[in-house]
């Protein structure tokens, strides 16, 4: 765990972060895959990426952008995932157009989900997707991407994909399977409305009923939370 003074100072090291296994992928193997997250925080570190500082150090041929999640709504809706990610980096850098993978909006959810998981198979093959990077946010209430307490989501280990159809609008998430495969996981949370739910993550996470955001643990990857100092302010072992 990573703490910052503030959101600008968190969404450069998320920046850095981006950029370091970007080129440790592309030297490795010739790609880099990433998942983005959605949500408020996120936003900052995508506007970083296309700054000529980041975007420059970027063989952004060599990119391959998914995302965690995505709300039911068309990509021009303000609470678009994708529509976000669009507007504050993806408008703005060179990765090529057939290496973006949105969330396809459909009228069935489900059928969503399952489009998507094809997507997933064509480009990883068969065996989970090792993702080399992944990045999430937790919600106010523990959830991370739109895995949400007390929803069939959480159960869910088969799929990679998966609709949450108690939501308005209904969600396309990844599943645990899939986020857990990653060779790395960073969560970038910021916000005191977050503290509770970060408290709950970190310093009770084997509680009886865990916040979602708490059973991201990458079997065979690296697990980092980059954090600013309102969010962080109930941790107990930052703070005691």
């Amino acid at each position: 765990m990573e703490v910052f003074d503030d959101l600008e100072a968190m969404s450069r090291a998320a920046a850095r972060l981006f950029v370091a296994t970007a080129k440790k992928a592309t030297e490795a193997k010739g790609r880099f895959t990433v998942a983005l997250a959605g949500g408020g925080t996120p936003r900052s570190t995508y506007k970083l990426l296309a700054q000529h500082a980041f975007r420059d150090q970027i063989r952004w041929e060599a990119v391959h952008i998914f995302w965690s999640d995505e709300r039911c709504v068309p990509a021009d809706d303000p609470r678009s995932n994708v529509g976000m990610a669009r507007l504050a980096l993806l408008d703005h850098v060179p990765v090529p157009d057939e290496q973006v993978y949105p969330i396809r909006w459909m009228d069935d959810p489900r059928k969503s989900a399952a489009d998507y998981e094809t997507v997933l198979h064509t480009t990883f093959g068969q065996a989970p997707p090792r993702f080399d990077l992944i990045l999430l946010g937790v919600g106010e209430d523990g959830h991370t991407a739109s895995l949400f307490p007390g929803t069939p989501a959480l159960a869910e280990m088969e799929s990679w994909v998966v609709a949450v159809m108690s939501k308005d609008p209904p969600r396309v998430t990844l599943t645990y399977p899939v986020l857990n495969s990653a060779s790395t996981v960073a969560f970038l949370v910021s916000g005191i409305n977050k503290a509770d739910a970060l408290h709950k993550v970190i310093d009770e996470p084997d509680a009886a009923d865990p916040p979602p955001a708490a059973r991201i643990h990458p079997t065979d990857g690296v697990l980092r939370f980059f954090v600013d100092n309102p969010a962080a302010s109930k941790l107990g072992g930052i703070n005691d």
